[in-house]
């Protein structure tokens, strides 16, 4: 049996300023001193991806605590140049982060990412030594007609063109789960994964050893549930990750489980 590393990813969206994802790392590093335990770092991580301007922040307050990593919620495919409002891995690799969330739903559905675009973002990510959280998943209408694994693999194959390195995470997010406070039942996150694997088989990876996670409405209430499915290698979590309690609790759930 491969031994993934699982993840508990929190991704804060357009929310908290600096003073509230700075108080934030410090309830979570409080948490883990009151605990006695700090993560695994060869088997679980823990990841905040606040909004760009608390990068910093959260980074000098995350440094000395093991087991906490700081990521980006997105980057430009491009090094540098005329591109205003934009930011470079280079930027986000020098802050000190280690992670960048690519391709999310919202990223796609809202200012019309494309997979070729996500592929460029991917590979730029890696040359700065930054490992993507490579989002993908389908939406309710592709699920409906039945386009669930031609829509992953599309996702994937042209996402991952030219890419060979183990890395990168995947997070599957069924469009139609993300913050609808819906939950795609245990059998389809466990099909789906299985989907994706045979996916990264076929286009020349080893699927078992790639971690994948679930996101859409993931919560203190069906974690534990969740993290015990066996191809379910941790969570990419929206809004129950703005809560640090909530947060921990889910973070506990997979620390039990390793």
């Amino acid at each position: 049996m491969i031994n993934r590393i699982k993840y508990c990813i929190a991704n804060f969206k357009m929310n908290k300023n600096r003073t509230e994802s700075k108080e934030y790392i410090e309830s979570i590093q409080a948490k883990f001193r009151k605990a006695d335990f700090a993560s695994n770092g060869d088997n679980i991580r823990m990841v905040v991806c606040p909004p760009f301007h608390s990068l910093d922040t959260t980074q000098i307050k995350a440094s000395d605590n093991h087991g906490i990593y700081i990521g980006a919620q997105n980057i430009y495919y491009l090094e540098n140049g005329s591109y205003t409002g934009e930011i470079s891995a280079s930027m986000i690799h020098e802050i000190g982060s280690k992670y960048v969330i690519v391709g999310h739903s919202e990223r796609r559905t809202h200012f019309n990412e494309t997979n070729e675009q996500i592929n460029k973002k991917i590979k730029i990510a890696l040359d700065n030594r930054l490992r993507p959280i490579v989002c993908i998943g389908e939406s309710l209408e592709q699920r409906k007609k039945g386009l669930i694994e031609h829509t992953l693999k599309e996702q994937i194959t042209i996402g991952l063109n030219c890419i060979q390195d183990y890395s990168i995470i995947l997070a599957y997010e069924p469009v139609w789960a993300i913050g609808t406070g819906e939950t795609a039942t245990a059998d389809i996150i466990v099909e789906t994964h299985q989907i994706i694997r045979k996916i990264l088989n076929d286009i020349g990876f080893d699927g078992q050893k790639i971690s994948i996670l679930y996101g859409g409405s993931v919560n203190r209430n069906n974690a534990k549930e969740l993290i015990a499915l066996g191809d379910v290698d941790g969570f990419l979590i929206g809004g129950a990750s703005l809560d640090v309690d909530h947060f921990w609790d889910i973070y506990k759930f997979i620390e039990e489980s390793v």
